[in-house]
This record gives C-alpha cells, structure tokens and sequence, in this order.
C-alpha cells in the first residue's frame, strides 16, 4: 500500500552570540542571530520514521524536492540537509552552491532509491571561505525529470571545521528465505554519528520497496543489522540493498538478490510413504515423506493388521503439524505396543486446506 509518510526534521534552533551560523530564507532574510547546531541537524537528518512496506506505484513521475533551511557551517564547511521524494524512479540528489544565486558548483550525486516516501538528503560541503555568503539549493533527478529545489543562503564564520564523513555500507546475502518472506541482512560503520539505515527491494533493479527507517548508532566500529520482510510473492526473483546515512550524506550499499521458495500457489499437499525400520517384536518407526505444497499441512499414520487398512479396529498416529514454507519433508513416528511376530500394513496421510492425500501402503513385519 503506498505511503506518504514523511521523514520529520527538526526545526529546533538555539539562540546564542556572535560568531554562530547565519541562515537565510530565499537569499532573502536580514543576518540575525540564530544558529542550528550539529547535534540538531544531526536528529533532522537520522530521526526514523515509522512506515511500512508498500507496493510499487505503477506511475512513477519526477521527484518531489525540499532545499532544508537547516545548515551548520564553520569557517570551512557546511552541513546542509534537504527532503527527497524519489516518487517510485530510482533518484539521485545533490547540491549547486556559490557565492552568488548563479551558484556554479556542485557535490557528488548520492543515490535515495526508488521509494514514496519523504527522505532527507544531507551533504558535506568543504572547501569554503570564512565570513562568505553562499547561496545553495537542492537538486534531485530520475528518469523523469530533474527538479532544483528552492535557493537559499548562509554565511560561514570562524569556527573551526566540522569533522565527521558519511557511513559505509554492506550489503549481505539475504537469509532466512521461505515462500513469502526473506530476512534482510547488511553491515554498516555509523564513522561517529548518529546514523539511520533501511534496506529496499523490489522484483527488479529499480527496487520501489522500502522499509523501516532503522538507527544503527553513532559508532566508528561496523554492526551487523537485518530486517525480515514479509508479504512476497512464492517462487519470486527479488532485488535488494542496504542504505545508510548520517548528517554528512548518504550511502548505498551494492544490489544483491535472492529467489523466494515455491510453489507459485497452494496446492493438496504430496504424501509418500517410505520403509520402516527399527523393527523389534513391540516397535517399530514409520517413516515417510510430506511436501505442503505452499499451504499448512497435518500428517499422521495409519496402520493396522488388515492389508486394506479398512478395519474399524484400525489405528492412527497423532496429527503433527508441517510448516506452510517446508518443502519436501521426511516425516516418521515412533509406534509401540504391536504385537510380535505380526503383519502390519501403513501409510503416511497429510491434508491441508487443498486437499488429503495417501501414501502407498508399504509393509512390515514385527519380530
């Protein structure tokens, strides 16, 4: 189901002296004295949002671009952050700053995936001059358009640079597979700030599901982090990567895949009756083999002295339940008190909402 939910910023701003960080609002406002600090756009830029999975939006379009009026500088530097919408197209966004409203440079493209979502696009400027006015928006682009955010402005001081990078990023094997579910499994390295990571998927190379915005910390050692999604298609090839980010920009990990287990649709399950052993003059184990075919299944044995296994004295074993994502399964009981020297005739039965089906009926003998 698709979702708008945005990822929230927080717009808290902290009054303090001279010497802070000057924020304008279209190139616009007079210099006054209020300043964001790192912590605060540190939360804008890693706050989770609590969303769900949702399907891929068959009407992909350009993306939707927010320039964030948050900005920490120094006398060197920027961090800056901004809000993406990638509106169902694998996106890329990065920033055109300069002196003047002509701007003129740019940052390295950081890739936001394909989702519905609202997500912040943060970026580390360096290289800039102390006390300068520059001006900067936000650029995003897919294959349907590219689409420049608004202008904005702000002022470098004389504080010394800001220190910190963008997290690294590992995409790992999915693990875990079963017919409609997979569980998601990465590495990230947080590099000292407060870092978010997510994973997204989808049935090909242009991915269009997300999860759950997760925090991975703000350590400097790699974690190992998985999500377990749900709600896939059986016998199904699917897309995935991890993705990160921190305050300083944002990371993609490689595109990996794997294939759900089938079948495609539920079906009666499969029952194959097998030989027994362990066969002693009062026991004896029953084996056989159960397939679900996609939908929960119960098996059990019968048995009995009668070859037909029609008497009304016959026995059955208690029913035990095989999980909807088995596969081709071996099944067995243990049985007692039979009686010695005796002809015993059985078979394996399973049945779920499709359907039962009988095993052959196979012999043995007790001693």
């Amino acid at each position: 189901m698709n979702q708008n939910l945005l990822i929230g910023i927080v717009a808290a701003i902290i009054i303090v002296g001279g010497g802070g960080v000057w924020l304008f609002a279209s190139g616009r406002l007079s210099p006054g004295t209020a300043t964001t600090t790192l912590s605060t756009l540190n939360n804008a830029v890693t706050t989770p949002i609590d969303t769900t999975s949702f399907a891929v939006n068959p009407t992909a379009s350009a993306p939707i671009v927010t320039t964030g009026t948050l900005v920490v500088a120094s006398n060197s530097s920027a961090v800056m952050t901004g809000k993406v919408v990638p509106n169902g197209s694998q996106s890329t966004y990065w920033y055109e700053y300069g002196r003047t409203s002509s701007l003129g440079t740019r940052t390295l493209s950081q890739a936001l995936g394909s989702g519905f979502v609202s997500i912040s696009a943060p970026a580390f400027i360096t290289g800039l001059s102390a006390n300068t006015n520059y001006s900067y928006r936000l650029v995003a682009q897919n294959d349907f358009g590219t689409i420049q955010g608004v202008t904005l402005s702000f002022i470098t001081n004389n504080n010394p640079p800001l220190i910190g990078s963008a997290p690294a990023t590992r995409t790992d094997a999915a693990t875990s597979i079963l017919r409609t579910s997979a569980t998601l499994s990465g590495h990230v390295t947080p590099n000292g700030s407060d870092t978010s990571y997510w994973f997204e998927y989808g049935f090909s190379s242009a991915l269009g599901n997300m999860t759950t915005f997760y925090s991975a910390g703000a350590g400097t050692a790699s974690v190992n982090e998985s999500v377990t999604i749900s709600n896939l298609l059986p016998a199904t090839k699917y897309y995935f990567r991890m993705n990160a980010q921190n305050q300083f920009g944002t990371v993609s990990g490689a595109l990996l895949s794997f294939t759900t287990s089938g079948p495609a649709a539920m079906s009666a399950p499969s029952a194959d009756t097998a030989a027994a052993t362990n066969l002693a003059s009062t026991t004896a184990t029953l084996h056989g083999n159960v397939n679900p075919n996609g939908a929960s299944t119960s098996y059990w044995f019968e048995y009995d002295t009668d070859s037909s296994l029609g008497s009304l004295l016959g026995s059955t074993t208690h029913k035990v339940i095989v999980s909807v994502a088995a596969n081709q399964t071996n099944v067995s009981n243990d049985l007692s008190g039979l009686e010695p020297n005796t002809n015993y005739w059985y078979r394996v039965v399973a049945m779920n909402s499709q359907g039962t089906t009988s095993g052959d009926i196979v012999k043995f003998k007790t001693k």
